[in-house]
C-alpha cells in the first residue's frame, strides 16, 4: 500500500483528538456504507419518484413499461426495471398483488444479455433460424407441437400438426415430464414416413426440457423453439388445439378421457374437408406420397 493512501486512511478516519484508532476507523467506514447506500434508492428517497411508480404499478403497469416510459419522457434511463422490481418486494410486498407475474423474491438474472442469448442458442435452434421453405407450406414434413392441458393439469394431450396438410396427431400423457414427452415424441415421429420428417417447430415449455437434439438424433427432424410469448409462430398447432378443444373444452377431466377417445376425435378431424386445401381433408393431403398413415 502506498503512503499516500496510508494518508488518506488516517486523515479520514482519526478521531476528534488526533489520533487513528482502528476500531474507531471500521466503524466510521460501516456508517458511511449504510448511509451511502440509503442515498443511492433513489425511489426511497424521491417521493415524487415514489407516487409515480406507485400509481403505475396500481394501474397494472409493468416494472419495465415504469422504466421506459419514464426514459421516454425524460431523454434519459431515470431508474431500471430493476430497481422497480427491487423496491416492490423488499419495501412494498403489498404491490405485488398488481404484478403479472408474482414471485416471493425478485432475483437479478446473472449476465449479460449477450452472453444469455449465446447460451440459448447453442442449446437450441430458434424460430428465426427456420429456413423460408417452412413459411410457404409448399412441402409436406413441417410439424408444429404444443400440449392442451386437463383440469387435473398434471395430464395432458401431447399434439403434433402437419403444417401444409393440417393432418394432426393426438397423444395421452397421463403425466409430464422432459423425458416422458421426448420418449412419446420419438415413438410418434417413428411411425412417420421419414420423407415427412423434416422440422418441428416448438415453444419453449418445461415439458420439453433440453431434449430438442436427441430429438433429433432420433427422429430426423430439425428441431426449431418459437420465441416467447409467439403462439402465432406455432398458428397451424394453435388453430388445430382449439379444434379439439370442441370436443375436450377447458375444465375437462384428462384422467377420464381414454387414448382411444382421443383417436376418435383426431380420425374426426383429419377427415375434415379443408377450404385452404381445395375442400380436400388433412389425411388425404398428407397420404399423397405415404405409403402408410
Amino acid at each position: 500500500m502506498s503512503k499516500s493512501s496510508i494518508g488518506r486512511e488516517i486523515e479520514l478516519n482519526k478521531d476528534a483528538d488526533g489520533v487513528y484508532r482502528g476500531g474507531s476507523a471500521h466503524r466510521k467506514y460501516l456508517a458511511r456504507r449504510r448511509l451511502a447506500k440509503v442515498t443511492s434508492r433513489k425511489i426511497e428517497n424521491d417521493w415524487e419518484l415514489r407516487r409515480y411508480i406507485v400509481k403505475k404499478l396500481k394501474s397494472y403497469w409493468s416494472p419495465e413499461q415504469i422504466a421506459g416510459r419514464l426514459k421516454l419522457v425524460q431523454g434519459q434511463t431515470k431508474i431500471s426495471h430493476e430497481t422497480i422490481y427491487t423496491f416492490v418486494y423488499t419495501k412494498r410486498p403489498d404491490l405485488t398483488k398488481y404484478l403479472r407475474h408474482q414471485k416471493s423474491k425478485y432475483r437479478k438474472r446473472r449476465g449479460s444479455r449477450a452472453r444469455i442469448s449465446l447460451a440459448r442458442a447453442m442449446k437450441v435452434r430458434r424460430f428465426e433460424e427456420r429456413p423460408s421453405v417452412v413459411h410457404e407450406r409448399s412441402r409436406l414434413g413441417d410439424w408444429e407441437n404444443d400440449t392442451i392441458v386437463g383440469k387435473e393439469k398434471k395430464q395432458r394431450i401431447l399434439t403434433n400438426v402437419e403444417r401444409k396438410s393440417g393432418y394432426g396427431l393426438g397423444w395421452k400423457l397421463e403425466t409430464v415430464t422432459a423425458e416422458i414427452v421426448n420418449e412419446a415424441m420419438v415413438k410418434i415421429f417413428r411411425k412417420i414416413p421419414s420423407d415427412k420428417r423434416l422440422t418441428l417447430t416448438r415453444d419453449n415449455g418445461p415439458e420439453f426440457g433440453d431434449y430438442d437434439k436427441t430429438l433429433e438424433e432420433k427422429t430426423n427432424l430439425s428441431v426449431y423453439r418459437a420465441n416467447a410469448y409467439h403462439s402465432w409462430e406455432r398458428g397451424t398447432n394453435e388453430n388445430w388445439n382449439g379444434l379439439l378443444r370442441q370436443f375436450f373444452p377447458k375444465g375437462t377431466y384428462f384422467a377420464s378421457i381414454t387414448q382411444y377417445e382421443i383417436d376418435r376425435v383426431v380420425n374426426l378431424l383429419n377427415s375434415r374437408p379443408r377450404k385452404r386445401l381445395g375442400y380436400r381433408t388433412p389425411r388425404e393431403e398428407f397420404r399423397k406420397s405415404c405409403v402408410s398413415d
